[in-house]
């Protein structure tokens, strides 16, 4: 009964955190919970997506929909691989597949691509749950934002805040950003990681060209949440007042110009 009233009180946490984040940030989406599903479970009032890619799931809960994804509704192959649904198709596993989408010009370099990608062993999951974090109805195993990326900073300089400091690393082979770079390697690591996406996810969502993802294991949401809190006291609106940039202009000679240039001269 204990784990079970625990269990209720950290969902509720995650449901306040997922808003106040969404608050101090001013995301204009939600911030998406993903639960890596081990067996079947129930979801009520989930749509069970066919032939969607994982990205353009996370894109349907980003925007407000609860949404269940697995084997046989994953129509990316890449994703599907990453995931142990099934296996990669020659073509891709060849690197020829990302030679005729124009994404590399040599098959080895997208052989290796595919080699050194993080997967999750065949049969680890059976399916995938996606859904707004601020209405979660579960505990996810990761979150994943896309946003702005000045909004992004914010919540890695929190995980830095977290994490004692210490210089966050980033993996991506600018390949399967959202459904391995925020989810799987997140998952699999037990870090934050991040990237500015790729071909397959900028093609196939509507993440704009100034938005990237980010995600990070669940467990990292309270101490993110509770420094973002910090920031927006007032690092987050002093950055963004450029007040230093604003007294660089009113100095003599410093006054911007037509064509946005300074006026002034070396």
């Amino acid at each position: 009964m204990k784990k079970i009233e625990t269990e209720g009180a950290f969902l509720e946490s995650i449901c306040a955190a997922a808003s106040t984040i969404r608050t101090i940030l001013e995301l204009s989406t939600s911030a998406v919970g993903v639960r890596l599903a081990e067996s079947a479970e129930s979801h009520p009032g989930a749509a069970r997506l066919e032939q969607h890619r994982f990205c353009q799931a996370l894109t349907l809960a980003r925007h407000g929909a609860r949404v269940v994804l697995g084997p046989d509704g994953i129509a990316c192959p890449a994703a599907a691989a990453a995931f142990g649904f099934r296996g990669l198709p020659d073509g891709l596993r060849s690197g020829k597949g990302l030679v005729g989408f124009g994404i590399i010009s040599e098959p080895p370099v997208g052989k290796r691509m595919f080699e050194d990608m993080p997967k999750l062993e065949p049969g680890r999951v059976d399916h995938l749950y996606l859904f707004p974090l601020e209405k979660a109805d579960c505990i996810p195993d990761v979150v994943v934002v896309e946003g702005e990326i000045e909004k992004l900073m914010w919540i890695m300089m929190g995980y830095l805040h977290l994490t004692g400091g210490r210089r966050i690393a980033g993996s991506t082979a600018v390949l399967q950003a959202v459904c391995v770079d925020a989810t799987i390697l997140p998952f699999l690591e037990q870090r934050l990681n991040y990237g500015f996406g790729c071909y397959g996810c900028r093609d196939a969502t509507d993440i704009d060209i100034g938005e990237s993802i980010v995600g990070f294991p669940v467990s990292f949401l309270p101490g993110i949440t509770a420094h973002l809190e910090y920031l927006g006291r007032k690092a987050i609106p002093a950055s963004r007042g450029k007040n230093a940039w604003r007294a660089l202009l009113k100095k003599p000679g410093k006054r911007r110009g037509e064509g946005g240039q300074a006026d002034g001269s070396m």
